[in-house]
């Protein structure tokens, strides 16, 4: 099949994508409106989220499976206290009693991001919303990698899985925006219920070694993920084998063999998430096709300083 959503993110002569992570997480809250918006007020058109749904199956965005305190206050502005409620064990108008506009400085998750604006009155927001945002005319060209996160406690209810994909899909198709949304995820027999779900939306394929540490404070995908008996090399081949498009490897993972192995493949490759100048450089001059960011500007310097751009101008 043919795919509208590739050239958007594939490299071309003189350019290598931009990919807002969450939005700018380095800038603004994480997975906000607020962030997104501001992403694409700094020309980025491409954008990865994260998506579950909640208890009355609302699809929201969201990274982690439970409210966690490092990022998210009660009605009253304090950070939360006690166990940390699952999203998917509330409501979609419980969630709107929680602010997520500001990351907690102390804790280990805060300590990542001490540029992050500190907001107030921010909520988590459906998906619906962002996609009515981009169906404005404006944003015509904004391309979404739509990661769907795979709950760890559900991996043998196939029923729940199948449930969640639904939704996502059909959230998309109501919207008009399948030719322009990537379906992205760790759990590989989750991106298998996807294919056969919604064929006309390409598979990305996330993998992040063994040996490379969890990000701290947040969800870990490592116990979804099928790679811990691969190398770097073998991780092209098995993606292809799995009819994926994309392969989206953790930035420290990818050689230039493994990408070479990608292109023989027809793969893309997308690297994730790289925010250090130094991991930024590697990337453009190993050449991958599109980098996911925390800090879009940091990334669009860099290009620039190369006479690169990460959009067809």
């Amino acid at each position: 099949m043919a795919f509208p959503q590739i050239p958007a993110f594939a490299a071309a002569p003189g350019v290598i994508r931009l990919i807002g992570h969450r939005g700018a997480r380095g800038v603004l809250p994480e997975n906000t409106m607020e962030g997104f918006e501001f992403a694409l007020k700094t020309g980025v058109e491409l954008l990865e989220l994260d998506v579950t749904a909640t208890s009355d199956g609302v699809v929201v965005i969201t990274h982690n499976h439970h409210l966690t305190r490092s990022m998210v206050r009660d009605g009253n502005g304090n950070w939360l206290q006690g166990a940390e409620p699952k999203v998917s064990a509330l409501s979609f108008a419980d969630l709107q009693d929680y602010d997520v506009g500001g990351l907690d400085g102390a804790s280990a998750y805060g300590r990542r991001f001490p540029d992050q604006a500190f907001l107030t009155g921010l909520r988590i927001p459906r998906l619906a919303d962002l996609l009515a945002l981009l169906q404005q005319p404006q944003h015509q060209d904004v391309h979404l990698l739509l990661e769907i996160k795979s709950d760890p406690d559900l991996m043998e209810d196939t029923a729940a899985r199948q449930t969640l994909v639904e939704a996502v899909v059909s959230e998309v198709r109501q919207a008009g925006m399948q030719p322009r949304t990537v379906l992205h995820s760790f759990d590989w027999d989750l991106l298998a219920l996807c294919q056969r779900a919604a064929p006309e939306m390409p598979a990305s394929f996330l993998t992040q070694l063994p040996k490379n540490a969890a990000d701290a404070g947040e969800d870990s995908s490592k116990a979804v993920n099928p790679v811990a008996s691969c190398t770097a090399l073998d991780l092209p081949d098995r993606v292809a084998a799995a009819r994926g498009r994309f392969w989206c490897p953790y930035y420290l993972d990818i050689t230039a063999q493994s990408l070479a192995r990608a292109r023989e493949l027809g793969l893309l490759t997308v690297v994730w998430t790289v925010n250090e100048p130094q991991d930024i450089e590697r990337m453009i001059t190993l050449g991958v096709d599109a980098i996911c960011t925390d800090y879009p500007g940091r990334v669009q310097r860099q290009l620039l300083m190369h006479g690169l751009h990460w959009r067809n101008r």
